[in-house]
């Protein structure tokens, strides 16, 4: 049995259980090589991007309805479906055969016949998908969501953009230059790199459309900056290369340990009580928890899971913290609150919700800008020196 396929299978089922693959993954591949790591994250994401087609394809082989099959399963059809119509350079006999194994190992002996005769069956001849969701592989309340917000010719980019492997950006930081080994284009945001080739070891790897948000708040050396929601840290670290003094804040204790190496005060606090700042602060960045729909190319898990009533709770928690930052903000300063959703819910309505009119507004959407989907607004505390 292949490490490559035992480490995608263990990964996909510890996602069933709530875990998140890009963390699962991190971990898991340590003991591999290069070429077995790779291999496992590309069926792991694949699976998961593609699960509804993948789902509707084990039902078209096997004649069963996937509610019927037990998840491990499940779980191999869906690896080898995917080997064996989706990538291009796995031998079918492997895909297959490694596959039935899983079923095997995993206690379900008597499903292994049942396993090969359906992966037997598996080609690639064209598949007339039943509906838009399994053609686009996400919910269809969520394509309908996205209908409403940006239009039914948009929706679609969005889809297609999170059914791709998302490109790497990385941070070169003031000074620096780009060392031979690595070939990288550079983007409208200063600092902000693409990889072409290499491994751009010793940068920060930050997606162009979380890099977008810091230009926004005009920081300037001096300023006192507050980032309430800051791990894993990559904004606080941004934010610094501009000369400021820095607070980064964390709820999670744990995550609270990502941003010691940062030239910043920490804290660990529950932003959803008042602060215990005055209104000091000349930039705040509320970066704040959210659905992560700008981020399913990433986190492709999101949209299995996600429920409309969710989205609510969200808004509830975000309207919160908007307004107990808000409180810490100096007069004249400028605060940013920024999700890394595309859902009104989270974004224009928590802005509504609290009277509030933005300086401006930024939009980021997979399909249409690179990188993930962010929103940001910029807002502005009244002068009050005047």
């Amino acid at each position: 049995m292949s490490p490559a396929r035992l480490l995608a299978f263990d990964t996909l089922r510890k996602v069933g259980r709530g875990g998140y693959a890009s963390d699962l993954l991190l971990s898991g591949a340590a003991p591999l090589n290069s070429r077995d790591a790779a291999l496992a994250s590309e069926i792991v994401f694949g699976v998961l991007r593609y699960q509804l087609q993948l789902d509707f394809l084990v039902s078209h082989y096997s004649g069963r309805s996937v509610r019927k099959l037990d998840f491990e399963v499940l779980l191999a059809l869906r690896m080898a479906i995917y080997q064996l119509r989706y990538l291009d350079r796995v031998p079918p006999h492997a895909a297959v055969g490694e596959s039935v194994e899983l079923v095997k190992n995993s206690g379900f002996r008597s499903a292994t016949g049942f396993a090969n005769a359906v992966l037997r069956k598996v080609d690639r001849s064209p598949i007339a998908w039943p509906d838009r969701a399994t053609e686009l592989s996400h919910p269809a309340w969520l394509l309908e969501h996205w209908d409403r917000a940006f239009g039914p010719e948009v929706t679609p980019l969005i889809a297609r953009a999170n059914l791709e492997p998302p490109e790497t950006y990385f941070r070169l930081p003031p000074g620096a230059s780009l060392p031979p080994e690595i070939t990288a284009a550079d983007t409208d945001i200063p600092g902000c790199y693409r990889l072409v080739a290499g491994q751009p070891a010793g940068f920060r790897i930050q997606d162009i459309g979380s890099q977008s948000i810091v230009p926004l708040l005009d920081l300037a050396p001096g300023q006192l900056f507050l980032d309430l929601c800051a791990a894993p840290g990559n904004k606080t670290a941004q934010a610094l290369e501009s000369g400021i003094r820095a607070v980064a804040c964390d709820f999670h204790a744990k995550r609270v340990t990502m941003l010691k190496s940062l030239d910043a005060a920490v804290l660990h606090l529950d932003a959803t009580r008042p602060l215990p700042f005055r209104a000091v602060f000349n930039r705040i960045l509320l970066d704040a928890p959210c659905s992560g729909t700008g981020t399913l190319a990433r986190n492709p898990e999101i949209k299995w899971r996600l429920q409309p009533s969710d989205l609510q709770d969200f808004h509830q928690r975000q309207v919160i913290l908007l307004r107990n930052a808000l409180d810490a903000l100096a007069p004249g300063g400028l605060l940013a609150y920024s999700t890394c959703s595309l859902e009104r819910e989270e974004n224009d309505a928590v802005i509504e919700a609290l009277g509030l009119h933005p300086a401006s507004i930024m939009r980021r959407i997979p399909g249409l800008q690179p990188g993930d989907g962010f929103f940001a607004a910029v807002i502005r505390a009244p002068d009050t020196s005047h």
